[in-house]
Parts: C-alpha cells; sequence; structure tokens
C-alpha cells in the first residue's frame, strides 16, 4: 500500500489478518500494533476448517515466531518484524493491552488510548468499511487494507482482444502456419493473444521473431464446425472456443456479463474433448458456494447432491447440450443422452480441494470472481499432467466480503499469468441470453 514519507504505527483489524496472514509483514519501515481485542478475536476465530480459521492459526504462528526468545520487559520496545535484510519490513510489531474483550468498539478504543500515549499517530487498517466509518467519526484515521491488490485500475486489465492496427496489417505477410504482422512500437502482444483485423481476418498469436508476431488464423465456429453442437456468436466467443479447443493451453479464464456464453461454450468444449477425442477422462465443475441472499439451511445428501443447486447455471447448460441436434430424438433417447453426460461431468465443493491431484481432467471454476488470490492457487495447483483449468467469472459481481475487484482472486489470476505461453484469456463483451436480458442488463 502507498506510504507516506513520515514514520507511522498501523492498528490492525482482525479483518485484515484473517483476509491475509502476512499482512503483519506488508508495511515496510511503519511500526504495527495489535490491540488485546484482535488476539481475542483471532484466539475465537481459530477452530473449524474454514479458510478463516485456517488464516487464523497462521497468524497465531507468526506471532509465535516472532515472540520467541523476547522477554515481557522487551516487548515495550516493540518485537523487530525483520532482520532488516532487503524486501524485509524494518518496522516493529507493539501491543496494546490496556483494553479486554472483543468486537469493534473494544479495537476503537485501543486506537483512541494508542493516540494519546503514543508518539506516532496511528492509523487503523480494516477491511470492514462500517469500522473505518466508525474511525473516522471519531477522529483516528482509517484505511483500507490495499497490500493485496493486484492492479490499481480494472480497466487495465488485459482482454486478451484486440485489433491489428491498419498500418501493421497493410505490412503483414504470409508465412508457414499463417502470417507474421509487426508489432507497433506502443503495443504489447503476448503468447495466445487474440488478433482480428478489419477485413475479417482472426488469428492468434503463436510465436515471435524479431520485431515481427507470428500469427496463426483461428477456426472459424461460426459459420464452420461447431463443438458439441454449439456455434460461436461473436467475434469474441469464436476465440474463446479457439482457447478451449486448443491442447497446448493449459488454462483458459473467460471473464464477462451474464449471458455472454461462458458456461455453454465451456461446458460444450469440455464434453467435445472427453467424449468425441478422449483428451480428457471426465469433465470436473466447481464453484465457491457464495449465496446472493438468505441461507435455506444444511442441504441433504452425498456431495455432489449438495453442491448440485449452487451448479444450477451448469445444470442448465448441459440439459441445452444433452438435447439431440435435430430435436426430434424420443423421450428415451433424451433421456439416455442426459443420463450418459452426467456419467462424465462430475460436481466437486472446493472444501474438499486441498490435497487432490486432477489427471487428465477438464476442470471448470465457475464464478471464480469470488475466490481469493490464496485460493485461486490452491485450485490451480490441484492440476496434474493432462488436465486444463478453465475460471469463468464476473469481476462485476463479487458477492465474497471484503474481496474487491482490484483484489478478487480472478484478477490475480489474469494478471499474474498473462505471460504465460500455455494460458489463455478473453473478456467477452456481448450478451447473447436474448434480447430481453440484454436490455435488461443495459437499462436496470
Amino acid at each position: 500500500m502507498s506510504q507516506p514519507l513520515t514514520r507511522r504505527i498501523y492498528v490492525l483489524d482482525t479483518s485484515v489478518l484473517v483476509h491475509d496472514p502476512t499482512a503483519l509483514f506488508h508495511f515496510e519501515e511503519h511500526d504495527v500494533c495489535l490491540p488485546s481485542a484482535v488476539l481475542e478475536e483471532l484466539d475465537a476465530a481459530k477452530e473449524g476448517l474454514s479458510e478463516v480459521a485456517r488464516n487464523a492459526r497462521q497468524v497465531s504462528r507468526f506471532l509465535d515466531d516472532l515472540l520467541t526468545g523476547q522477554t515481557p520487559g522487551s516487548l515495550h520496545d516493540g518485537v523487530p518484524l525483520g532482520q532488516g535484510a532487503p524486501g524485509e519490513p524494518s518496522g516493529r510489531l507493539f501491543f496494546e493491552t490496556e483494553g479486554h474483550g472483543r468486537g469493534d468498539s473494544a479495537i476503537l478504543a485501543a486506537a483512541g488510548r494508542l493516540r494519546e500515549h503514543h508518539a506516532q499517530t496511528p492509523v487503523l487498517v480494516s477491511k470492514d468499511i462500517n469500522l473505518r466509518i466508525r474511525a473516522q467519526v471519531g477522529g483516528i484515521a482509517a484505511e483500507d487494507y490495499e497490500s493485496d491488490r493486484v492492479i490499481d485500475d480494472v480497466d487495465l486489465l488485459p482482454t486478451g482482444v484486440a485489433a491489428i492496427p491498419a498500418a501493421a496489417w497493410a505490412r503483414a505477410r504470409s508465412h508457414g502456419r499463417g502470417y507474421r504482422v509487426p508489432v507497433p512500437d506502443d503495443t504489447v502482444w503476448r503468447i495466445n493473444q487474440c488478433l482480428y483485423s478489419e477485413d475479417g481476418f482472426e488469428g492468434v498469436v503463436h510465436g515471435f521473431d524479431g520485431g515481427d508476431a507470428e500469427l496463426t488464423p483461428v477456426t472459424d465456429f461460426r459459420e464452420g464446425q461447431s463443438v458439441w453442437g454449439v456455434r460461436a456468436r461473436n467475434r469474441e466467443q469464436n476465440f474463446a472456443l479457439h482457447l478451449l479447443m486448443d491442447p497446448e493451453i493449459d488454462l483458459v479464464s473467460l471473464l464477462g456479463a451474464a449471458g455472454t456464453g461462458k458456461t455453454l461454450l465451456t461446458l460444450a468444449a469440455g464434453l467435445a474433448q472427453t467424449m468425441d477425442r478422449g483428451r480428457y477422462r471426465e469433465v470436473i465443475a466447481t464453484r465457491a458456494t457464495v449465496a446472493i441472499g438468505e441461507e435455506i439451511g444444511y442441504l441433504p445428501g452425498t456431495e455432489e447432491e449438495k453442491m448440485t443447486p449452487w451448479m444450477g447455471a451448469l445444470m442448465d447448460n448441459l440439459e441445452v447440450l444433452s438435447a439431440p441436434d435435430n430435436g426430434l430424438g424420443s423421450d428415451w433417447a433424451r433421456a439416455a443422452t442426459a443420463d450418459l453426460l452426467h456419467s462424465r461431468v462430475r460436481i466437486r465443493s472446493m472444501s474438499f480441494m486441498r490435497g487432490r491431484t486432477f489427471l487428465e481432467k477438464f476442470v471448470i471454476l465457475d464464478e471464480a470472481q469470488n475466490l481469493t488470490a490464496k485460493q485461486m492457487k490452491t485450485l490451480i495447483t490441484r492440476a496434474g499432467p493432462g488436465t486444463k483449468v478453465v475460471c469463468l467469472g464476473n469481476i462485476g459481481q463479487i458477492d465474497t466480503p471484503y474481496l474487491t475487484e482490484s483484489t478478487s482472486g480472478l484478477t490475480y489470476l489474469v494478471d499474474r499469468l498473462k505471460d504465460w505461453p500455455h494460458s489463455g484469456h478473453v473478456t467477452l463483451r456481448r450478451g447473447e441470453r436474448s434480447r430481453l436480458a440484454d436490455y435488461a442488463s443495459d437499462v436496470l
């Protein structure tokens, strides 16, 4: 996070630590203070198998390491957060122990006492918007925790699709698998970047030679061949199908609003490569189980049965894909096709992903915008040999507390893997659900 020139002391709220356990070490030369109320809340949150509980336990381990060898008298002068090596924090960790209890009021009271008795002006850091408001109303400076921000502006996130400037296309020439196009001086193209020209050419960058980009034309999935009966309806969907069907691409990320076709295209590509081509053994689908309304209680059944209500979008698309192409098949044929597809599409819960390895699977991570960067890393690293991972989401619809467009795990994934030659990304912009859905998306 941006720091002023003067040394500060930052009071950390529990929400910061359970969101990012390494937050203690992200304040460079500035000091950090933990009120006793925060220690109480960490102790209460440590039980269980949730992400919050794991993070609370990790913070406790960090604190235990920092306090090793310290005496009660030495804590008054603070505990060094680093050893002074390059890249390590040079500030100190203090504890405010005069207060008791838990809750926002106790944390605010601790920050107020620190303001009265400490030489440095305290700044409360919290992911809780209401706590920051209460602090500022009470005369205490407050800031959001932004060290986990991936980019400053989500508009800077690559879309994966770009037009070839007319001047560069005029200098293009045929070569081997496709075309060689000079890369404009003010442009950044990457491997698997999707490019198009005004005359209708659509291709993907597969390499560079000097100042030229080598482009391979993409298959036309609009008028030419289809994928499991699905055809692209616009340029971005055509590029998405190309990336989804390319065996050299191990990870694909698709961003887009509701109705842009993310799930349908992905599921069609997964079924085509699993059932027809035998490239993968089965399709694995999962998503973050974050409700957008009130909880309806515990769900009965097996793991897959519990996940079924969360995977409604996927099941809707699977029903469409299981229908015969001509629509004239018998009820028995439709039922048999649906049963066959369901046997090759497995629904799994993210809660049980840790420690697993997926071999030769087509893995779909739906609603990936609700994952933190740490959760995204945990899931992506489950991929074994021969596995392809597809991440779908809309960063404009984040339902997880304390996550924003700039800190979402999906944003983190797109930004960090944009230069890896075995990944591809496309932002789908045009809705194809219905004219009602398109109009409602624009005006409501």
